[in-house]
């Protein structure tokens, strides 16, 4: 325990001032975003999604940012996933992005809309092969007897669409995180780190520092 209560950083990289961030929280992710592509961040749209079932337990994990927008966020995903059927019952999520190469972290809370079916048939026609088939082969979050059984379903799949085009599955498409809060995070020395949150209100977006 003492091992791991040692470990800390200081960050010492940038600063952040709600004078000088764009009015609109979209766009200034999208300046951030520029810069981590441009730093070469491994990855950059791992995103943590947070979401709450019915019994009120919540759950995160590791998806993938595929896109955003004026609207929102959109990532992919097994409808009939844990997430998806914790989605249905409370459209309701956060999303944390960290990007520790620029000492930055971006935290998103809003209201989840599935994408149109078309919207996600043009993304799932990009993907590579061997995605498109893993999405028919894996029942995601549902207890399986051994990997051989995913492995064989994975076989027979690619066996029956090995001779046309492999289609999107009913259960898989996209989601939308249409943002009401955005937090953006810059470390900085002391554990005083800069933290600028966006809030929507009718007229637009609100701009307010917080308190480290």
């Amino acid at each position: 325990m003492s091992n791991i209560a040692s470990i800390r950083k200081d960050y010492m990289l940038r600063s952040l001032s709600e004078d000088d961030v764009n009015k609109n929280p979209i766009n200034q992710f999208a300046d951030w975003w520029d810069e981590a592509i441009d730093s070469n961040i491994e990855e950059a749209n791992a995103m943590t999604l947070a979401t709450v079932n019915e019994q009120g337990y919540p759950s995160a994990r590791i998806v993938l940012l595929k896109d955003f927008n004026e609207y929102g966020f959109v990532f992919f995903t097994n409808y009939e996933s844990r997430k998806g059927k914790s989605l249905l019952n409370n459209p309701k999520a956060a999303v944390v992005f960290f990007w520790k190469e620029l000492e930055r972290q971006v935290r998103i809370e809003g209201i989840v809309e599935k994408i149109s079916e078309e919207e996600s048939t043009a993304y799932f026609t990009s993907r590579p092969i061997e995605s498109k088939i893993g999405a028919w082969a894996s029942p995601q979050s549902k207890s399986i007897e051994s990997r051989t059984f995913l492995e064989e379903r994975f076989k027979n799949y690619e066996q029956q669409f090995s001779n046309h085009d492999i289609p999107k599955p009913p259960h898989w498409g996209g989601y939308i995180v249409k943002p009401s809060r955005i937090e953006f995070w810059q470390g900085r020395p002391g554990r005083l780190h800069d933290r600028i949150e966006y809030n929507k209100n009718n007229e637009g977006w609100t701009i307010e520092r917080l308190a480290p």
